[in-house]
This record gives structure tokens, C-alpha cells and sequence, in this order.
């Protein structure tokens, strides 16, 4: 899912009059279930009742962070943690539902709601140069926000971060 967003990051930056308001970044503020941007490992660990799989450490150049995905196969969650320092204490960057996705958003969003539900939650929202009708649907930006994938007009994928950096 998140190599679509990241295409759509170049055509985003080469439109004429692009520009980033001060709120785009509001809806990094989201929470999809009991989950947040910023949530520490610790309280992660207590709020998912799926078995975690966790993959390898990289070192990001891009950020100075330490990474590590965190599946939870069985609950359709993927997140993103980071460290300051090798070994440090993790909390989540970004978080990614797909199917079965168990968790909701805020406004009640989750795998399998229609585009027409997301567009009524999230419409205020809606980035019009990165959204694409019956594809995805981004709210905020891809700098940071809110992303919904879509198949035959239902949600099939939820992406709360940053896809571009």
C-alpha cells in the first residue's frame, strides 16, 4: 500500500501551487483502536491480544532512528517502531490495518467500510491532489496523515503516518 503513496508523493510535489497548511499534520493526532503515533512498546504490548512477530532492526539515514516492523498477523496490524538509540525504548510511528484490521478509527472507519463512509468521516480532510476516486483516499497529507486503500468500493487498507518523508 505504501508504494502507491509514495508515487503519488512526486506528482503531489510537482503540481503548481502545492503547498503544506499548518493543520496537515492534525490528523497525526488520530487513534485507530486504543493505538497512536508516539504510543510506547510498553502499552503497545498490553493492547494487541494477537501474537506479535517482530522483524530486524534497521537503522534509518533518513530520520537517525532505529526500526522495527511489529506484525500482528492475526489482527490485520502492522506497525512501525522506532528508537532514538540501538536498543532503546520503541514507540510507534506509523501504524497499517489490512484484512482482518479489527481496530477502528475515531470517526469509526475499518476494513471493509465503503469509500462513501470514509468520504463523509474524513472529507474536511481530504487531500484532493493525492486522493484518487475507487484507489485511496488521504486525509491530512502524505507527509502525515490518515490513508485509506480501497477495493471494490470498500476499505481494504489503513494508513496512519507519514508515507513521504
Amino acid at each position: 500500500m505504501l508504494s502507491k503513496f509514495v508515487a503519488i508523493i512526486f506528482i503531489t510535489l510537482l503540481a503548481p501551487g502545492f503547498s503544506l497548511a499548518a493543520d496537515d499534520f492534525d490528523l497525526l493526532k488520530e487513534k485507530i483502536g486504543d493505538l497512536r503515533i508516539n504510543l510506547p512498546e510498553k502499552v503497545v504490548t498490553k493492547s494487541i491480544p494477537c501474537r506479535l512477530t517482530r522483524g530486524a532492526i534497521k537503522y534509518s539515514h533518513v530520520d537517525g532512528q532505529y526500526h522495527q516492523t511489529w506484525k500482528y498477523s492475526d489482527c490485520g496490524i502492522s506497525l512501525d517502531m522506532a528508537s532514538g538509540k540501538k536498543g532503546g525504548s520503541k514507540s510507534i510511528t506509523s501504524i497499517e490495518l489490512s484484512y482482518p484490521g479489527i481496530l477502528q478509527t475515531k470517526l469509526g472507519i475499518r476494513i471493509g467500510s465503503t469509500e462513501q463512509e470514509v468520504h463523509k468521516a474524513y472529507g474536511r480532510y481530504m487531500d484532493k491532489d493525492s486522493s484518487r476516486p475507487g484507489e485511496n483516499f488521504v486525509a491530512g497529507s502524505v507527509f502525515g496523515g490518515l490513508m485509506f486503500s480501497f477495493k471494490n468500493g470498500r476499505v481494504s487498507g489503513i494508513f496512519l503516518g507519514a508515507a513521504a518523508e
